[in-house]
């Protein structure tokens, strides 16, 4: 009998709105693409968005970058990150987030992992005791919100500053308060794969006025910072302003208006990829041996992108497994390869770390563990039948290998 196989690629995004792209056109017809070469009496692209992005989540100030990364490393610097400062991080993340911590001359200390793909708690609890760190960067790793009445209580308990990478994140919610919105400050990329669509871009936001007023500075303002809409008062630039390193990372008019209109799309979005993931999830949790997290109750999150195990799988039968899904036109990357892999990497692979710690809970996790996107371009109907491959694969794989099946 023939095989079903699926014919959509995983990274095509759908179109840019073609409101986006008029405004846009109107930006590259103006030629002022940077975002302070404005008219008199002019806002630029950027100064609008950053106002748009802090309404959104509901705080006081937003600051767009050229990329999340960037606004990962001006976030941990104008917080006040000096030079070998101690900065507690998820072990689960992607590459640019320790490197974040090391470019901002921070010292990255990996905290574990717990079986349904957030920071470990108690890990945290006892790192954060035992190494005196003064800040944790925390990853909300492929849309996984952690238990953040637990997180914050630790954080107050040890007095660490709260830096949230929300980058997986925007749009989603814990107990109904927005991701983003717990921490000191919090940093988001739009990134083509994110949930918005730039090619690249960041934003920082925050309620702190000092911290953004450094932020905007480190972004590279230089004093043209009276033309930020979700700014600070000047007052609080002057305090700050000439012991401020420029940092310059900008977003420019371009993607700020390519970014406007898809903002007021995102809700809307959110609920798509739900309705995508919720038909993937069903189809996946039928799978004899292969394991899906468990989401929290508090949890409102955006399934832009699905994980699971498989448990009872080695080495040789997970690569076994992915080569036969991709066979069949299903592109699934896995987070326990030994040798970095496109985007994903395992945190031993860092080796701008110093002195990484032994991590058995994460390195167990990441050797099962299975990723892959689901953009927008998908409907349900394609989504079935991903799993469905899935699951055919999956069983097919631990038949060839005599693998006991594990709990689904």
């Amino acid at each position: 009998m023939t095989k079903k196989t699926f014919k959509k690629s995983f990274t095509q995004q759908e179109p840019i709105p073609e409101a986006a792209i008029a405004r846009a056109v109107e930006v590259l017809r103006g030629g002022r693409l940077h975002r302070y070469n404005t008219l008199e009496g002019e806002t630029s692209e950027a100064a609008l968005l950053e106002a748009e992005f802090a309404a959104y989540l509901g705080v006081p100030y937003a600051l767009a970058c050229a990329s999340g990364g960037y606004a990962l490393q001006v976030a941990l610097r104008a917080a006040g990150l000096a030079s070998g400062d101690k900065v507690l991080a998820n072990a689960f993340t992607l590459s640019p987030v320790p490197g974040a911590i090391h470019n901002a001359g921070g010292r990255p200390i990996l905290v574990e992992t717990d079986e349904d793909y957030t920071i470990d708690i108690g890990d945290l609890s006892q790192k954060a005791a035992s190494s005196r760190a003064k800040y944790l960067l925390l990853s909300h790793m492929r849309g996984h919100i952690a238990d953040m009445e637990a997180v914050l209580e630790v954080c107050q308990a040890h007095e660490l500053v709260l830096i949230e990478d929300c980058a997986h994140t925007l749009g989603a919610r814990w107990n109904g308060r927005m991701s983003g919105t717990f921490g000191k400050v919090a940093c988001f990329s739009s990134q083509t794969y994110k949930h918005l669509n730039s090619g690249e871009g960041g934003f920082l936001a925050s309620a702190d006025p000092e911290l953004m007023a450094r932020a905007v500075v480190h972004s590279g303002s230089y004093m043209l910072y009276g033309r930020h809409l979700a700014a600070p008062d000047e007052e609080v630039f002057l305090k700050v302003r000439l012991e401020t390193a420029n940092m310059s990372g900008r977003m420019d008019n371009l993607r700020a208006a390519i970014l406007r209109e898809q903002l007021r799309h995102l809700d809307d979005n959110c609920r798509r990829w739900n309705l995508l993931y919720g038909a993937l999830e069903a189809e996946l949790r039928q799978v004899p041996g292969l394991r899906m997290p468990v989401r929290p109750q508090h949890e409102d999150y955006v399934g832009s992108s699905l994980q699971f195990s498989l448990p009872g799988f080695g080495e040789t039968e997970i690569r076994s497994f992915i080569e036969l899904c991709a066979a069949r036109g299903v592109e699934v990357k896995w987070f326990g390869a030994a040798e970095p892999h496109g985007f994903t990497s395992r945190y031993d692979s860092w080796h701008f770390i110093e002195d990484p710690a032994e991590l058995p809970k994460t390195r167990a996790l990441l050797a099962t563990l299975c990723d892959l996107r689901i953009p927008l371009t998908f409907d349900e109907a394609d989504c079935r039948l991903i799993g469905e491959i899935i699951g055919e694969c999956t069983v097919e794989t631990g038949e060839a290998d005599e693998i006991p099946a594990a709990a689904g």
